[in-house]
């Protein structure tokens, strides 16, 4: 399959990131939002705007998605005007990118082949900043022949690794999640301790880059966190969202999982005290500056 348009449902952060990066590789990019005003912004940088996740699913082959939770997800996929309502399906990927609960995506591989559609979960770790630069890592579960076909793709949007049939994708997902937001969590109490001993914070990145504890999230978060820049560049709230889905999963399979539950805890916290929409790093507002000396 040459795949010369790409259909995109979802354009916030992250989808104005991909479909920038996808216009940048020379994709024709047919797009759908909700949100009217996010489909008329992306034609800025050349994405086609459609009616619904059936017209876009109308109009390409292959159909990303990343929107803000399940619900939505499914709603995308078998909805009223989801793309299995489309006028032809067969033969018709989507692409999921968001983080979904995994009995959910089985269910929607499910309705999309009875419709012959193929499905592929593929979440990916990185940020608005790295789908637009396509150096995301995406995580894929799905068939053989729907993975080779969207491979060509995926290589434009950052590394794909395929790590078996469908849900293992959004399973490996909840591995990278369990790492990334305890993570946040971590760094918030390492930056109050620098502080409280009169360390230059700002350096302490470099100083550990060679270390164990140098790391793809210490130069990024650890410098939001002195600067107290919480723009979003992915919201508090979807950590939340995230962190309550790893919790069930856990609990479906009996784990024991404490540093992800007091990350959830803390989150909790935050979006208790009305910073959900700011960005994940402000996790550290909840940690109060210890007494230096």
């Amino acid at each position: 399959m040459t795949t010369t348009t790409v259909g995109f449902v979802g354009l916030g952060l992250m989808g104005q990131g991909f479909t920038q990066r996808l216009a940048e590789k020379g994709y024709r990019v047919v797009g759908f939002d909700t949100d009217a005003s996010k489909v008329k912004a992306a034609a800025a940088w050349g994405v086609t705007g459609a009616g619904s996740a059936a017209e876009v699913a109308d109009a390409a082959d292959v159909i990303l998605v990343c929107v803000i939770n399940t619900a939505a997800v499914e709603h995308v996929a078998s909805g009223p005007r989801g793309l299995t309502a489309a006028r032809n399906t067969a033969g018709k990927i989507m692409v999921d990118h968001s983080t979904t609960e995994l009995a959910a995506t089985q269910r929607i591989a499910a309705a999309l082949e009875q419709r012959g559609m193929m499905f592929v979960d593929a979440p990916v770790s990185g940020g608005p900043g790295a789908a637009k630069a396509g150096t995301l890592a995406i995580m894929a579960g799905g068939p053989e022949p729907a993975i080779a076909n969207i491979a060509p793709v995926m290589r434009d949007l950052g590394s794909l690794t395929h790590m078996g049939p469908v849900g293992t994708g959004q399973a490996t997902k909840l591995v990278n999640q369990t790492i990334v937001l305890t993570n946040y969590c971590v760094l918030a109490e390492a930056l109050r301790l620098a502080q409280a001993y009169g360390v230059d914070a700002a350096k302490v990145p470099q100083a550990l880059k060679a270390g164990f504890a140098g790391s793809n999230m210490l130069p990024v978060a650890f410098p939001q966190m002195l600067a107290e820049d919480f723009a979003p560049r992915g919201f508090a709230r979807q950590v939340l969202k995230d962190l309550e889905m790893l919790q069930a999963a856990a609990r479906e399979r009996h784990l024991a999982m404490p540093m992800a539950s007091q990350a959830l805890t803390l989150y909790r916290l935050l979006i208790a005290s009305g910073k959900s929409e700011l960005d994940a790093a402000a996790v550290v507002t909840l940690y109060p500056p210890g007494e230096a000396h």
